[in-house]
């Protein structure tokens, strides 16, 4: 097996878990979106806890891909690869920030149990900043950073042909789409992760396991990679 082959096995590997950690970490972080999300989040920490714990994996896979793709990339083109390695590990890194939101939400709801739970506090006031933060971060910047990285290397995959021209055109207009989600929310047309938002933003996630699954079973184009003939920039 080719150092190629091994790269892109590793990065369908972790695309998947990339994808398998986020939807298992909803049931245990579900008690944030509780009316009385303070109490809720006191009384499931470790449930919540753990979902922190799922959406950290998740961050790393995110800059793990885009470090595992790079060695390809560049070779095609160097500066949309650059790009891409950058936006995906901007990517983990705002997960990473969103993942201590939950945590903060922990600490500050245990807090506000012991005071008794008063009905009207700065602990309220403290979880509606943490909780929009961890909106704000985690369900828009962070998917800006992702679907601007995921556009640069579709591109590449596109031009070269270094996949399926079919895989590459999905991941274009699934990567535009979510990128048009997070500018709707920006301009206050639409919730941050809200029903239409993730309408908008779903066909990149059936996209990402087709794409994992390819290059876990087929790889990239052994022809292309043989060529080794870089791209010019358009």
């Amino acid at each position: 097996m080719n150092y190629f082959r091994k790269l892109a096995i590793i990065a369908g590997v972790l695309w998947i878990i990339y994808d398998a950690v986020d939807f298992l970490s909803f049931p245990f972080t579900g008690s944030i979106t509780a009316t009385d999300y303070l109490v809720s989040v006191s009384a499931n920490a470790g449930l919540v806890g753990t979902g922190a714990l799922l959406l950290f994996i998740g961050g790393a896979c995110a800059a793990g891909i885009a470090i595992s793709l790079y060695p390809v990339l560049k070779k095609f083109n160097a500066g949309l690869a650059l790009g891409a390695v950058g936006f995906r590990i901007s990517e983990g890194v705002l997960r990473f920030v969103a993942v201590c939101s939950y945590l903060l939400l922990i600490t500050l709801s245990q807090q506000f149990v012991k005071a008794g739970a008063p009905d009207s506090s700065y602990f309220q006031t403290l979880g509606v900043l943490v909780y929009a933060g961890n909106r704000w971060v985690g369900n828009v910047a962070s998917l800006l950073a992702f679907s601007i990285g995921a556009l640069l290397y579709y591109i590449i995959f596109y031009r070269t042909n270094l996949v399926p021209r079919w895989i590459s055109v999905w991941g274009l207009v699934a990567a535009i789409l979510a990128m048009l989600s997070t500018v709707l929310v920006l301009v206050g047309l639409i919730a941050p992760f809200g029903t239409e938002q993730v309408a908008i933003a779903i066909p990149m996630l059936p996209q990402e396991l087709v794409l994992a699954a390819w290059l876990i079973a087929k790889g990239f184009n052994p022809s292309v990679i043989a060529s080794k003939s870089p791209q010019a920039d358009s």
